[in-house]
């Protein structure tokens, strides 16, 4: 059964290992999503990094897992630069999470040092490394690591993504239990950011589906502010950890193919682009291949109520990149 669903997300195929690096294996996110990683066929070395100690006794029980994948822990700063070392892919979701009444601009002050510090050491041990952000704010913490990957002259817009597989797979299921589709054959794009109002959700674009002007409206809205519904939900326990784990096992699984030489793999995700005037950043369906994002693809005709959210999110998403670009320049 656990090998069945996996499937979802895995190949079976073998092709080349990979070595891959999981930066705050420790925490929500992180500890489902190195068990996740540790079942993909494509990663040979898992590498789990956190601050606490708890992570030697997370890769530990991950290791235990019987799947060819090695797995190592490390803890702290003295151990980062040896556990990132050589690492083809590293997948990014250290940092605080959400609680509730906390928005993703309330983690910044606290988020914004971490994902700056991870940046660094990656330009040091792996700079060719295919980087993927899940910390929050994706809008400003993608930004706050390209500028500190140009400060160190190791930037490659091509090999650094902002994980926004979450929203589709959000759209997807809300979408599919709304007009009785299949999940699994249920495509919804949506662009724009990670945060609010930011996510656009293209129902217009779903093939064969018919929105009442308040279904669309309530399951745009659904989608946008998903992650408020799992902190609520939560009661302060927390945020959206095992869905996110799993998104991101996707995105980095698409990735990984990719990279070894599939053809054919479009994933949205939020990179750097021209294709938006204004904002350096966007999340838009893009080609992955062995080097990374080949090619941004642009995101179709909006019906006019999603032009009017498109037009009224933009300030607010070329603030929060304006505002990562801004806090290392001045760092």
């Amino acid at each position: 059964m656990i090998r069945s669903a996996t499937s979802r997300i895995f190949s079976s195929s073998r092709r080349s290992m990979s070595t891959v690096a999981v930066v705050g294996s420790a925490g929500g996110i992180g500890q489902p999503l190195a068990m996740l990683m540790k079942l993909n066929p494509l990663v040979s070395d898992l590498r789990l990094y956190d601050v606490v100690p708890l992570n030697k006794g997370v890769a530990a029980d991950v290791s235990h897992i019987a799947t060819p994948a090695k797995c190592t822990g490390y803890v702290g700063d003295d151990e980062i630069l040896e556990g990132l070392s050589g690492c083809d892919m590293v997948i990014v979701p250290a940092g605080v999470p959400r609680k509730p009444g906390m928005t993703r601009d309330d983690l910044f002050n606290v988020n914004a040092n971490i994902v700056k510090s991870i940046a660094e050491a990656c330009s040091k041990a792996c700079p060719k490394a295919m980087l993927c952000i899940i910390s929050n704010p994706v809008n400003s913490t993608v930004p706050i690591i390209a500028e500190t990957l140009k400060k160190a002259g190791t930037y490659d817009p091509k090999r650094l993504f902002g994980v926004t597989t979450l929203d589709l797979q959000r759209a997807r299921t809300f979408v599919a239990e709304n007009q009785g589709f299949d999940v699994n054959e249920t495509c919804v794009s949506v662009i724009g950011g990670h945060a609010g109002k930011t996510i656009l959700p293209l129902l217009s674009q779903v093939k064969d589906a018919k929105f009442s002007d308040a279904d669309r409206d309530a399951l745009t809205h659904r989608i946008m502010f998903g992650g408020d519904e799992v902190v609520k939900a939560k009661a302060g326990g927390g945020s959206a950890t095992l869905s996110m784990a799993y998104a991101g096992a996707e995105f980095a699984d698409a990735l990984l193919k990719a990279m070894n030489g599939e053809a054919g793999i479009v994933q949205n995700t939020y990179v750097e682009s021209d294709l938006v005037p204004g904002c350096t950043f966007f999340s838009t369906p893009v080609s992955l291949g062995p080097n990374g994002a080949e090619e941004v693809h642009p995101f179709g005709e909006l019906s006019d109520y999603e032009q009017k959210l498109f037009d009224e999110m933009l300030p607010e998403l070329q603030g929060q990149i304006q505002k990562g670009v801004d806090f290392v320049a001045k760092a």
